[in-house]
C-alpha cells in the first residue's frame, strides 16, 4: 500500500471507537456523555467523524467541582511526584504519537508532515515542566537590616484551559503541562471543530495515573461550555487562545469573579526583507511561515515587506515558488497544504480574496478553490498592497498573504508597527546595528533575526497590543498558574511604632 492507504487504514482503526460510541466529556476520571450531541466531522471531505457529548452549563459545574475537590491533594503532592507523573504522560504520548498525529490530520486538515512532529512536541512540553516541578515553589530570600522576607509560590487554584482547533494537541500541552507541573487542577474545553485529540489527551494523563479530577475534560460550543467555564466561581484562571475578540468576551466573563486570565490571541505578524539580507533564506523562511499549518498559526508571517530596490526579483521567485506548493490530502506525506478547518472558515479567507481585489491589491497567485469536496484553496498571494487595506490589517489566518513595499528603515518601522496586533515579526538584514535598533523599536512579544520561528522552551512565548496577555515558556508559565506568597520573619526587636501609649 502507499503512505497514504497505510495512513488510511490505521486511522479507520483508530477511529473506530470513537464511531460506535462518540466522543465522550471526561471528569473526575469518569466518561460523561450529556443528553445532546454535535458532531465533528472532517474537512477533507466533510464525512462524519464522530459524535462528541454536549457540555453544558451542569456539564461545566460538575467538572469545575471535580477539579476543586481534587486540587487541595493534587497541590499537596510534591514536586518530584508529579514530576513522576508527568514524565508518565509524555512516554504515553511518545507511544501513541503516530495515532494522534493521524487523528489530528483528519479532524483539523492539517498536513501529516506538520502532525507527525505535533505529538512529540507535546511529549515535550510535558517532560519540561515534568522536571521545573520539583522547584515550581522555590522563591526567594529578601534579607533586610531587620527583617528576613522569604517568598514562595503556591498553585493558584482550579484553571480552565480553552484551547483552538489549529494545533489542537501541541497547544493544549502547552497550557495544560504547566498547570499539572504548578500543582493546579484543570477543566479543559478544546475547540469545537476539533475535539478529537483533547481526548486522546485526557485518556493519556489519565492511564498514566494522574488522579481523578486533576484533569477534566468538557467539549462544548463557546457561548455554552466556553461561557459557564469562564463564569464558575471555583474557576480562579483562564488560559486561552483564539482570536483577540473572543479573549475580549472572555475578560468581560471572568471580570465579575476576578479571574486571572492569560491570552494568546490573534497575529498579523511582518516579516521585513531589507536588500541586505540573505535572499535565499529570507525567501524560504516567509513561505514556511506563512503557508505551513495550512496558514492558520497565530505566527505566521502574514505581511511581507520588502525593500523597493529587491521587490520585483523576489516577488518574481516568491510567485514560481508558491504556485508550486503541493495541496492535498493531509495524511499523503507529499502535501505541504491540506484543507482549512471548516466552511466557515473556508468562507472568510475566500472572502478576503475577493476584498484584496476589491481594494485594488494584485492576486498574484492562487485564491481559488482546489476540487470539488472539502475545503482546500490554493496558497494565496498578494502583491501592490497598500499598509491600510484590511487585507494588509486583518487577521486572515489562512495560506494568505499580503505583500508591501518600503523604501527606507523608517517606512518598514512605521508599516509594521501600523496595525492592532503585536505577536511577532521577522526580520531578514545582515547590518547588526540595523538588525539591533529595528528590532528594539518593533511592537511585538516575539522577534527573530534571520530565522523563522524556532521555539525555545525556556523563552517568553506572548504578544503585545491585541496579541495577549501574559506569557508561556519556562518560569514565566508558573507566573501564571502560581501566587506568590512574602513572609517577613523580624532578625531582633526592631523599633515599633507605639499609639496611645
Amino acid at each position: 500500500m502507499t503512505d497514504l492507504a497505510t495512513h488510511q487504514a490505521k486511522l479507520a482503526g483508530h477511529l473506530a471507537r470513537f464511531r460506535a460510541g462518540g466522543i465522550l466529556n471526561l471528569i473526575d476520571g469518569q466518561d460523561v456523555a450529556g443528553e445532546d450531541w454535535f458532531e465533528t466531522r472532517s474537512p477533507v471531505d466533510e464525512s462524519l467523524i464522530a459524535r462528541v457529548a454536549l457540555g453544558t452549563v451542569e456539564t461545566v459545574d460538575r467538572a469545575a467541582k471535580a477539579a476543586k475537590t481534587a486540587f487541595p491533594a493534587w497541590a499537596a503532592l510534591p514536586g518530584d511526584k508529579r514530576k513522576a507523573i508527568l514524565h508518565r504522560i509524555a512516554d504515553l504520548i511518545e507511544a501513541r504519537a503516530e495515532e494522534i498525529a493521524l487523528c489530528e490530520c483528519w479532524d483539523t486538515g492539517q498536513a501529516w508532515r506538520f502532525m507527525s512532529k505535533a505529538a512529540l512536541r507535546g511529549a515535550e512540553n510535558f517532560r519540561f515542566f515534568a522536571d521545573l516541578a520539583p522547584g515550581a515553589r522555590d522563591g526567594k530570600s529578601l534579607p533586610t537590616p531587620d527583617h528576613l522576607n522569604v517568598t514562595s509560590r503556591h498553585p493558584i487554584g482550579p484553571v480552565g484551559v480553552i484551547t483552538p482547533w489549529n494545533t489542537p494537541f501541541m497547544l493544549s500541552t502547552w497550557k495544560i503541562a504547566p498547570a499539572l507541573a504548578a500543582g493546579c487542577t484543570v477543566v479543559h474545553k478544546p475547540a469545537e471543530f476539533s475535539p478529537l485529540t483533547a481526548r486522546l489527551l485526557a485518556e493519556i494523563c489519565h492511564e498514566a495515573g494522574l488522579p481523578p479530577g486533576v484533569l477534566n475534560l468538557v467539549n462544548g460550543m463557546g457561548e455554552g461550555a466556553g461561557r459557564a467555564l469562564t463564569e464558575h466561581p471555583d474557576i480562579r484562571a483562564i488560559a486561552f487562545v483564539g482570536e483577540s475578540r473572543t479573549g475580549s468576551a472572555i475578560m468581560r466573563q471572568g471580570a465579575e469573579t476576578l479571574k486571572r486570565v492569560h491570552f494568546e490571541l490573534g497575529g498579523k505578524n511582518p516579516v521585513i526583507v531589507f536588500e541586505d539580507a540573505d535572499l535565499d533564506r529570507a525567501l524560504d523562511a516567509a513561505i514556511f511561515m506563512i503557508y505551513s499549518l495550512n496558514g492558520e498559526r497565530c505566527t505566521s508571517s502574514s505581511r511581507l515587506l520588502v525593500q523597493d530596490s529587491i521587490a520585483d526579483s523576489f516577488h518574481a521567485r516568491l510567485v514560481e515558488r508558491v504556485n508550486r506548493i503541493r495541496v492535498g490530502h493531509p495524511l499523503d506525506p507529499a502535501t505541504e497544504v491540506g484543507p482549512l478547518i471548516h466552511e466557515t472558515h473556508f468562507d472568510k479567507v475566500a472572502s478576503y480574496v475577493a476584498l484584496g481585489r476589491a481594494e485594488g491589491a494584485t492576486l498574484a497567485a492562487g485564491g481559488t478553490r482546489v476540487g470539488e469536496t472539502g475545503w482546500f484553496l490554493r496558497p494565496t498571494l498578494f502583491t501592490g498592497a497598500r499598509p491600510d487595506m484590511r487585507i494588509a490589517q486583518e487577521e486572515v489566518f489562512g495560506p494568505f498573504l499580503t505583500s508591501i513595499r518600503f523604501k527606507d528603515e523608517a517606512e518598514a518601522l512605521s508599516i509594521a508597527n501600523g496595525v492592532a496586533y503585536g505577536l511577532t515579526g521577522y526580520v531578514w538584514t545582515n547590518d547588526l546595528t540595523r538588525a539591533l535598533r529595528f528590532s528594539d523599536r518593533l511592537e511585538a512579544g516575539m522577534i527573530w533575526v534571520n530565522s523563522e520561528n524556532v521555539r525555545h522552551l525556556p523563552t517568553p512565548f506572548g504578544g503585545v497590543k491585541a496579541s495577549g496577555i501574559g506569557r508561556d515558556g519556562g518560569d514565566w508559565s508558573f507566573e501564571f498558574y502560581m501566587e506568590q506568597k512574602n513572609v517577613a520573619f523580624a532578625l531582633g526587636s526592631h523599633r515599633i511604632p507605639r499609639l496611645g501609649a
